[in-house]
């Protein structure tokens, strides 16, 4: 490797790096759109913004491949994606069901919920799926994940950059979720996503052990809100990480097949970034800092 390698935001030698790479996250990503919907204006924002009806899939994998983009493109490349997402966010209002008051949906109070229910559920579902993060890991990467936060518009310093703020931030938050229509409309779309064709076949399966799975690694309070059963953690735990171990499996196989980016809308960001750097820079819970 030389001086003059652009190794994007964060760069192999980060904990957000190796995390981002990990299979649990299409988990971890479903259980922080089920925690986003608890907040009314979030959610009231998505039911009135979003295709999600029309596109049941688009929406989980234009987060997936914006956190994918930010983590392992060049630097450059991250910053065209984080002005394509702040243009589109400028443009859209929303109305409080409530109140009827309009507001903008990158209001900085709705983006910082956001990004907290986003690295938060990546951490807690991660970790729980048994990738080997220590405490000061888990710090480290809540402090690198403010770079992320500033992409989409927020100050930094008013992000939480560890576990102990983190927490704090989501306890202060509680008061303000609640059941809504709009939390309801998600619920039942991530369990049942209205797929048809041949994806249709597959909601059987996906429904036990995705959709209710990602809601079952919520907190139990977030499933009281909700007020639908979770599967118990002796249950949900082996599944995630059973789950996790199948689709690894299934990456390392398909790992030296992809080469190209042209290959659907889910863009393989980590193993394209190998591509591009050496395999020096394989995600890996062996590259953890010390």
């Amino acid at each position: 490797m030389t001086a003059t390698v652009d190794v994007g935001l964060f760069g192999p030698d980060s904990v957000s790096w190796q995390l981002h790479a990990e299979p649990a996250m299409w988990l971890a990503g479903i259980r922080s759109l089920y925690l986003q919907a608890l907040h009314p204006r979030t959610v009231a924002g998505v039911v009135q913004n979003s295709d999600f009806r029309r596109d049941p899939l688009g929406r989980l994998v234009r987060t997936a491949n914006f956190v994918g983009a930010t983590t392992y493109c060049p630097t450059g490349e991250v910053h065209e994606h984080a002005a394509r997402v702040r243009r589109v966010h400028r443009e859209l209002r929303a109305v409080d069901p409530e109140t009827g008051q309009r507001y903008r949906v990158d209001d900085p109070e709705l983006l910082l919920w956001v990004h907290c229910a986003e690295v938060s559920s990546f951490l807690s579902v991660v970790r729980r799926a048994g990738f080997p993060l220590t405490a000061a890991h888990a710090d480290r990467y809540l402090d690198e994940q403010r770079r992320a936060a500033a992409l989409v518009g927020l100050d930094p310093d008013e992000v939480p950059g560890d576990v102990a703020a983190m927490r704090a931030y989501l306890t202060a938050r509680r008061p303000l979720l609640r059941r809504t229509a709009g939390s309801d409309e998600i619920y039942a779309f991530l369990h049942r996503p209205p797929v048809t064709g041949w994806l249709a076949l597959g909601v059987r399966v996906y429904e036990p052990l995705v959709g209710h799975l990602a809601y079952s690694l919520l907190p139990p309070w977030a499933t009281r809100v909700y007020g639908h059963r979770a599967y118990p953690d002796v249950v949900a735990t082996p599944m995630l990480r059973g789950l996790s171990g199948a689709v690894r499996a299934a990456q390392l196989t398909a790992r030296t097949l992809i080469h190209d980016p042209r290959l659907g809308p889910l863009v393989p960001h980590p193993v394209l970034a190998v591509n591009r750097l050496g395999t020096w820079a394989r995600p890996s819970a062996r590259r953890l800092p010390s």
